[in-house]
């Protein structure tokens, strides 16, 4: 079932229950691969409709810089 919570993909960070792990990109398109090494998971490309998107693999929440990522769709 899916949660009503979620964005496009994944759901969107709540207090006390998704980690704390927060990124600032300057991209709308992120690529996560969970920090890499044995700890990581495969890199999966996200893309940010509005300000933020979390990674469905790690939770890790990846956070449009003010004033980036204006590409217009491109």
């Amino acid at each position: 079932m899916r949660d009503q919570r979620m964005t496009g993909y994944a759901p969107v960070a709540l207090p006390g229950v998704t980690p704390e792990d927060t990124i600032i990109v300057h991209s709308r398109v992120v690529g996560c691969d969970g920090g890499g090494g044995n700890l990581g998971h495969p890199l999966v490309y996200l893309r940010i409709e509005d300000r933020q998107v979390t990674c469905p693999y790690c939770s890790r929440t990846h956070v449009l810089a003010e004033g980036a990522g204006d590409d217009h769709g491109h």
